[in-house]
């Protein structure tokens, strides 16, 4: 009865310390980093993308209590410009996120959520929200894609 108590406790240690070593070596809680891959370069999510970003991303994802879907992370050159992007974008420096909102469902929450998390460049398209940390370019600033979009100032008031 003893020896089987003993096996008990440990077995139960050993899957905490498992649990433990898993949740050390998966650095985000919502997202993996190949999430963020360039299509054309596998692993360039976890090579290119800056964590703390992700991270802020992760926060964003719990704040607003639904999933975000990556449409593009980190770009290599070559997808940047078969994409039509920008030539010194902050996808390429592994510093920008657009997320799927289909039919522009859940911006307001994604941008509330992204301004108390220190971020403060918006791209508004039709189905997506682009947003970026790339402190090169200058901040607090909204855009579209052909489309009309809320000012900084206006959407500072969806917090």
């Amino acid at each position: 009865m003893k020896n089987k108590a003993t096996s008990l406790i440990i077995a139960a240690i050993a899957i905490y310390a498992a649990f433990i070593i898993y949740k050390l070596m998966k650095p985000f809680t919502y997202f993996s980093y190949a999430e963020f891959d360039s299509p054309d370069l596998p692993g360039s999510g976890e090579e290119f993308m800056n964590k703390e970003f992700i991270q802020k991303l992760d926060k964003i994802r719990e704040d607003v209590g639904f999933p975000l879907k990556i449409n593009s992370g980190v770009r290599t050159k070559f997808w940047n410009q078969k994409v039509g992007g920008v030539k010194n974008s902050a996808h390429t420096k592994g510093l920008a996120a657009d997320i799927a909102t289909p039919n522009g469902k859940g911006q307001k929450e994604i941008v509330a959520a992204a301004l108390k998390q220190g971020i403060n460049r918006f791209g508004f398209g039709t189905n997506f929200i682009h947003l970026d940390v790339d402190t090169e370019k200058r901040p607090n600033v909204t855009w579209g894609y052909g489309n009309s979009v809320p000012s900084f100032s206006e959407i500072k008031q969806w917090v």
